[in-house]
């Protein structure tokens, strides 16, 4: 199951978080931060994760007595069954945090997944894109995860589904606006000349002024 996916930039400010199980955001925070020293720390020539316990010094570290021993990242998520899963792109870090069920090998490439997609759905995406269209970034992490689990990994079903999400919205925007139109659409007809008093014969008739009612 995936835990948590984390992404920030070179300077460890987030762009994308989300947790799949419940913490405090006094954890959360905790839990950014101490994942932002660990991976970037570590070059790029080395695997790109790091398992809770099993010989990974930086996400087990041995803690001063000072220290209690909550500080550790396995023990944030509520035990050592943890590790991360990182890809480093550009300015920013991409990180999942999985349990023991799922495939290192398996989650880099859900990772590359994901980073292609938004690729393709943003033209080139870069770091802005994911500060400015958030919702559309979350709407394509939820298509590849969804509650902890992967959904897909075909990147084209991906984002066919995404295109048709927009097109939806699209649509629903313009029935929306249809209302607004028509009562602009009647405020411009040029409708003739009445008259505002009619006489037959002894009969005054005074025709109400209907400008009021447009």
């Amino acid at each position: 199951m995936i835990n948590a996916i984390l992404v920030f930039n070179n300077h460890g400010k987030p762009r994308l978080v989300r947790f799949y199980q419940h913490l405090a955001e006094e954890v959360q925070q905790q839990i950014i931060r101490e994942t932002f020293h660990l991976v970037l720390k570590r070059d790029d020539h080395i695997c790109n994760f790091l398992e809770c316990g099993r010989g990974a010094p930086g996400l087990c570290p041995p803690l001063p007595k000072a220290l209690h021993r909550s500080s550790c990242l396995c023990s944030l998520f509520g035990g050592s069954d943890y590790k991360l899963i990182y890809r480093h792109y550009a300015t920013l870090y991409f990180v999942f945090c999985v349990d023991s069920s799922e495939s290192e090998l398996g989650i880099l490439d859900l990772i590359q997944v994901f980073v292609e997609t938004l690729d393709k759905c943003f033209e080139n995406v870069c770091e802005l894109d994911l500060i400015f269209h958030m919702d559309k970034v979350h709407h394509i992490l939820q298509e590849v995860v969804i509650g902890g689990m992967v959904l897909e990994t075909n990147m084209n079903e991906i984002v066919a589904q995404v295109e048709a999400q927009s097109k939806l919205e699209k649509a629903e925007g313009g029935l929306s606006a249809a209302p607004s139109r028509a009562v602009s659409a009647v405020k411009n007809i040029n409708l003739p000349e009445i008259p505002r008093n009619i006489n037959i014969g002894d009969i005054n008739i005074k025709v109400p002024n209907l400008s009021q009612f447009m």
